[in-house]
Order: structure tokens, then C-alpha cells, then sequence
């Protein structure tokens, strides 16, 4: 698809609905009501004009900290049209993380649903360029606003919206994507690979505010006329056999820890109950056992996919027809991968090495980061921190991370961020932190803690401590007790001898 100069990532994805006729089509069902294309696009431009009438202008950024609901893509929509940047955070991070992104972005409103505005009263004064906060719902607010917006004048190569990536190192950076990159991802993957189409009901367990939620519940319907069921509470299985039962979407976007709690639920629906036609699977690999289970239930394989925060969403996928278990299968048609060693060379089929990868959906850059910018994003291509093989038939297999960072639950955690927390209790003297496989093969944080003298503690205690201090998705499932960590000669801990 071209794409030319001139181009608004919300207008195209709005006005392609209303020109085909959908206006009375629902687009988004959430908990508490629904809302037809025609709905959006009037909500989407009062939002917008709100949001100008505030002084917000062009390139002017908005972070956006909401629950999945109604509220949420008017007003990442309603920012794009009006040529404002809105900056996507996850709703499970701490008030520290918050005071820095919104630093970090200089963004001049937020927006927050209202439960979540506790996290960010304590800092809200210190923070010089915000002047607006909005809290959701808000459509009292917007309805005073004009239903018709002028679109900004937009290019595809501007800053459209933000994402932040979390680092093995240092604070979260912030992805910067463009105009085009929607569509694109829409053309190459959701269409291409999942051919999703008008009568499609989408349902996505991860949420909004990650680039594989974004394009589950945003883009990819949005772009095709899809109807969106969008669920504002955490994903439990039992929330999420709810809407597959009474939603009835065709396809389901999931992480492998759900699936395996899913699968491990009396609760489990029977498969007539069900219209799903495609389930996928993203956010880390997906184990062999679990898919089997999961098509012996339903009849229906979880397509196990790879993308990422760079790249926007999928690139890398099991498809229907191209299959194979305990692989991430091929390269989505549109992007072109490579294996290389740590000088950059290709390496022979079979053996390990770093995941590059090159496709139209690539961001930017890092905001205010120039040495990742350039050591994540080289020329063309986009490293992927991700160790692969390929194996004879072309298949990639995933062997873990080039670094030492954690995927848990489909979402990136440091074990530097959980060291230093489990560091802060009085009791501990050292701590490490590596992956370790549960009972599904699914990584957790696993903990090697050193106590001071004359100190006890125990692992309910330190666990529950974290917990209070970090999202409590990142705590560690398991805490050994040593008398102390393996180290280097010069004094770094020694990673390997402990995942072993």
C-alpha cells in the first residue's frame, strides 16, 4: 500500500469507515455501553476540539494513563487528528514511573480514569510543563465541543503517538512512531496474515496501552471495520471466558501465561459455546504444550507471534497453513529477518544469534536517547535484544533474551528494578534476580538473597515488600537464601551460575 505525504493516522482510520457505509455499524462494545462508527468519529472530533481549546497544538504531547474503555481510543484518536502526540503508559506502574514519563515527555495534559489519579496527586505540582489534568469518563467535558474537526495537517513520516519501552538499564524510553505506521501494520499482519475483515469481533486480552494491544483493539479493527470488545479489569480467566461467551468474537488476542491459567480453569467453556475462528498468542514464546491443549479443547490453534515495542506489533508468526509448534514460524510477508553473532555476521542455520529485523513499521527513534537510538536502530534495521535459530525448514525458534531482562506475563521486567527493591529492606544485604521456568515453562523472577548478619526475613515478607514497592506482576515467585552471590574477580555477579 502507498501511503502518501500527506496523511492523519485517526482521520484515515475513521473516515474509511464512515465512506463504506458503516456509520451505524458498532465499533466499540465496552462495560459499560457501546458505540457505533459514526459515535466515534463525532466523539473522536469533540475530543479533539477540547483539547484545543485547552492550547494544546501541534506536536504538543498527552499522557494517556486510562483503563480499556470507550474513553480511551476517542481520545487517542481525538489528540492524532488534532495533530497532539498522546503517550500511551501501562496502567500497573508506580508513582515514580509516572512522575518520570511524564517529565520525560514534557507532556502537557494527562489523562487518567479515575481510580488511577491516587498514583499521581503526590507529584502533580512539582511537574513545570503540565497544565491540564482530565479525568475519564470524560464525556461531560467534550460534550461542549464542536462534532466536526479540521484535520492537522500531518505527514506520514510526523510524530504520531509515543510508547514506552522498558530498558535492561536506566529509565523507560519513549518510542516515537509515525503517522503511517498503523496502516502499515494493519496492511502487513491483521490482513495479510490473520485476514481480518468487517465481520470480524475482536477481543484482546492485552490491553491498549502495549504496541500489541494498540493494534488488537485500535488499528487493526478500525482499519477493516471490525467490531472491538474492550474489558477495563485485569485479565483473569474468568473475566475473559465471560466476554468469549457472551461477546462471541472470532478472534482472540492472548499471552501464553493466560492461555495456561485458561487452561487450568473448571470454568473453561465448552467449544460450542464459542465463535472463535483465530486465537494468537504474543508478548513471549508460547510453550508446545500449552497450544496442544488448547486446539485439543477448542479445535482452534494459537498462532504464536513476536513483535515488539520498535516495531509496532507482529513481524515475525505462525499463520494459518505455515504452522509449527514450539516455533514463532516465519517472517510476516513485508518484513525481512536476520541472525547474526555479536560482529554482526550472519550466522549458519541452526546455530544461535541476535534477531534483526527490517520493515516500514520501525519507530523513530528514543526520545532524548541518542546512544540506544543508534545502538537499537541501525540503518535499516532494528535489533531485536532476541536470541533465535532457524531451523531447516525455515522456522525460527526463540533461545531467550541477548541481555538479561525478563518477559513475565507478556510485559518487560528488569531484574535490576527488582534487585534494587528487594536491596531497600533492612534485612537484605545482596540480591539477584534471573528467570526461571514455572510449572508451564513460562518465565518468572526468580531471587538469590543475601541476608545481613544477625538478620531474618522471610520469602512471604520480602515477597509482599516488593509488592508494595514495584507492579506486582514483577515480585519474585521464588526466593533462595545464600550465603552469598558467585562473583567476577571484579565484583559483578556471575548470572549464569545462577540460572543454572
Amino acid at each position: 500500500m502507498e501511503i502518501g505525504r500527506d496523511f492523519n493516522a485517526a482521520a484515515d482510520l475513521i473516515s474509511g469507515n464512515l465512506k463504506a457505509g458503516r456509520g451505524g455499524k458498532i465499533a466499540y462494545i465496552d462495560d459499560g455501553g457501546q458505540l457505533s462508527f459514526g459515535e466515534l468519529a463525532e466523539r473522536v472530533n469533540r475530543f479533539g476540539n477540547t483539547l484545543l481549546a485547552m492550547g494544546l497544538r501541534m506536536e504538543d504531547r498527552i499522557l494517556i494513563a486510562m483503563h480499556d474503555s470507550i474513553d480511551w481510543p476517542v481520545a487517542f484518536l481525538g489528540a492524532i487528528k488534532a495533530g497532539i502526540v498522546p503517550v500511551a503508559v501501562n496502567t500497573l506502574l508506580t508513582p515514580k514511573d509516572y512522575e518520570y514519563m511524564l517529565a520525560d515527555s514534557r507532556a502537557k495534559a494527562l489523562l487518567v480514569s479515575e481510580p488511577l489519579k491516587p498514583q499521581f496527586e503526590p507529584f502533580l505540582k512539582k511537574l513545570p510543563f503540565l497544565k491540564h489534568v482530565i479525568s475519564s469518563p470524560f464525556k461531560d467535558l467534550t460534550d461542549k465541543s464542536s462534532g466536526e474537526l479540521a484535520t492537522a495537517p500531518t505527514t506520514s513520516d510526523d510524530p504520531c503517538f509515543w510508547l514506552y519501552s522498558s530498558g535492561s538499564t536506566g529509565m523507560p524510553k519513549g518510542t516515537v512512531h509515525v503517522h503511517s505506521s498503523m496502516r502499515l501494520t494493519t496492511q502487513l499482519y491483521a490482513q495479510g496474515v490473520l485476514g481480518l475483515n468487517e465481520f470480524d469481533v475482536v477481543f484482546s486480552a492485552a490491553k491498549l496501552f502495549f504496541a500489541y494491544g494498540l493494534g488488537n483493539s485500535l488499528s487493526f479493527p478500525l482499519a477493516v471495520g471490525a467490531t472491538t470488545v474492550l474489558m477495563a479489569e485485569r485479565p483473569a480467566p474468568d473475566a475473559v471466558f465471560k466476554r468469549l461467551v457472551e461477546k462471541k468474537p472470532t478472534l482472540f488476542f492472548g499471552v501464553p501465561t493466560l492461555y495456561a491459567g485458561m487452561l487450568a480453569s473448571p470454568a473453561f467453556p465448552r467449544k460450542e459455546v464459542l465463535n472463535l475462528r483465530t486465537c494468537i498468542s504474543a508478548g513471549e514464546a508460547l510453550p508446545p504444550q500449552i497450544a496442544k491443549s488448547f486446539k485439543q479443547r477448542t479445535g482452534i490453534d494459537i498462532l504464536d507471534g513476536i513483535g515488539s515495542t520498535e516495531m509496532l506489533h507482529i513481524f515475525l508468526s505462525n499463520r494459518p497453513g505455515h504452522f509449527r509448534y514450539g516455533t514463532t514460524g516465519k517472517a510476516v510477508p513485508g518484513y525481512e529477518l536476520r541472525v547474526v553473532d555479536e560482529q554482526g555476521v550472519d550466522v549458519k542455520q541452526g546455530e544461535l544469534g541476535e534477531l534483526l529485523i527490517k520493515g516500514p513499521s520501525a519507530a523513530n527513534l528514543y526520545w532524548n536517547n541518542r546512544v540506544k537510538s543508534r545502538s537499537t536502530f541501525v540503518g535499516e534495521w532494528t535489533r531485536s535484544g532476541d536470541k533465535y535459530s532457524q531451523d531447516a525448514d525455515g522456522y525460527y525458534v526463540y533461545g531467550g533474551r541477548t541481555d538479561d531482562m525478563l518477559k513475565v506475563s507478556g510485559i518487560w521486567v528488569s531484574p535490576a528494578e527488582v534487585e534494587a527493591a528487594l536491596v531497600s529492606h533492612q534485612a537484605v544485604l545482596e540480591a539477584a534476580v534471573v528467570g526461571k521456568e514455572d510449572e508451564h515453562q513460562l518465565v518468572k523472577p526468580k531471587a538469590f538473597v543475601v541476608l545481613k548478619p544477625g538478620q531474618q526475613v522471610t520469602t512471604e515478607e520480602l515477597q509482599n515488600y516488593v509488592k508494595a514497592k514495584l507492579a506486582p506482576y514483577k515480585y519474585p515467585r521464588w526466593i533462595e537464601f545464600l550465603a552469598e552471590l558467585p562473583k567476577t574477580a571484579t565484583g559483578k555477579i556471575q548470572r549464569f551460575k545462577l540460572r543454572s
